[in-house]
This record gives structure tokens, sequence and C-alpha cells, in this order.
């Protein structure tokens, strides 16, 4: 997660904290949790962008396949902010 910070804001301008989950707690407690055994060896997060004002998620974009980009592209979250 922090190579990918430092490759799209390296100058820490735009106010987005990149967040790493690598136990799958936060994931399972929003219920974005996916079984990917069989491709990826267990489970595995839903792609998703969620956008959270002074602490409060204001809005999700969950993928609707698991694993696609359609909905949380950053594009479509940025137009309906």
């Amino acid at each position: 997660m922090k190579a990918w910070a430092s490759a799209l804001d390296p100058s820490n301008a735009s106010g987005i904290r990149f967040l790493a989950d690598p136990t799958g707690d936060f994931t399972r407690a929003l219920d974005l949790a996916f079984d990917g055994g069989a491709v990826f060896g267990g489970d595995r997060s839903k792609r998703y962008a969620l956008v959270i004002e002074e602490g409060k998620v204001t809005q999700v974009h969950v993928e609707p396949d698991n694993t696609g980009v359609d909905v949380s592209t950053a594009e479509k979250v940025l137009k309906d902010w």
C-alpha cells in the first residue's frame, strides 16, 4: 500500500489516506469478503471504494462481480462525490 500511495500521491497533497487490511478484519466487518479459494487460495476482498467524510462513510461503490473495474474507478467515485 505504501508503494501504491507513493506512486499515486508522492507529495501527499490529495488528502487521500491509503489503508491496508492485511488480516481481512475490516473487509469482513463490512461484509465485503468473498471466497476466492479456487483462484486466489483464500478469502479476498471485493473491489470497492469508500468515500469517508469527517469519519463517516458517505458513499460505497462495490463492484457487482467482486473484482471488475466499473463502479469503483476513481473517475466514477469522484464524479458522484
